[in-house]
């Protein structure tokens, strides 16, 4: 069983990568744990916690410090996602990330799951559409026991936000990879179920 102190280190740090997040507009989980560990001078032996109490510690900061501030900005961000996921229709895109869970942070980058073979149609799609693009890879899991796989991406800025679009095989369109907060498949959110969240103003 653990100790209290233990139990209560956890807490702090957890609190601590979750202001860090919040703050500097940091998305991975890793580092912000070990910019927290840093923070606050602890031993590279100490447990880290577990990504689900961070994200619950960042839910809590938003929701206490930044309020209304906080709902009007995940919803400007899911309204440019829609506009985008119109525009790439043909892609069947899906939300996902900190803006579909209503956790992302200033500065957070709209994270879209398209589906093409080959990839390069998405790139072919933006450019007939005058979108500058920056090509990138992505690394994620797709099952337990799977290794880690390379998809490829691209990025770029529309309405002052960041989009990044990771393209899949168009078969993966039912499999969802893993998410990195508690390892389950990745939740998506097709444009009609984004649409209904806009509706209800969640």
């Amino acid at each position: 069983m653990p100790r209290r102190s233990d139990i209560q280190t956890r807490v702090r740090l957890a609190q601590e990568a979750a202001r860090i997040m919040r703050e500097q507009a940091i998305q991975d989980f890793g580092t912000a744990k070990r910019k927290a560990r840093e923070r606050l001078g602890l031993a590279d032996t100490v447990p880290l916690p577990k990504n689900t109490e961070i994200e619950a510690e960042l839910r809590r900061a938003q929701s206490l410090f930044d309020g209304d501030d906080h709902a009007a900005r995940i919803g400007r961000l899911r309204a440019v996602a829609g506009r985008a996921m119109r525009v790439l229709a043909e892609f069947r895109p899906r939300l996902v990330g900190p803006v579909l869970a209503g956790t992302a942070t200033e500065h957070a980058a709209v994270n879209l799951h398209l589906f093409a073979d080959p990839a390069e149609r998405v790139a072919l799609a933006l450019m007939e559409r005058g979108i500058d693009y920056r090509s990138f890879e992505r690394r994620l899991r797709m099952r337990n026991g799977e290794p880690l796989s390379d998809l490829p991406g691209f990025a770029f800025s529309a309405e002052g936000v960041e989009l990044e679009l990771t393209v899949f095989p168009e078969i993966s369109v039912r499999q969802a990879p893993l998410s990195p907060v508690d390892g389950r498949p990745m939740r998506r959110a097709s444009l009609r179920e984004l649409e209904a969240l806009l509706a209800a103003g969640d």
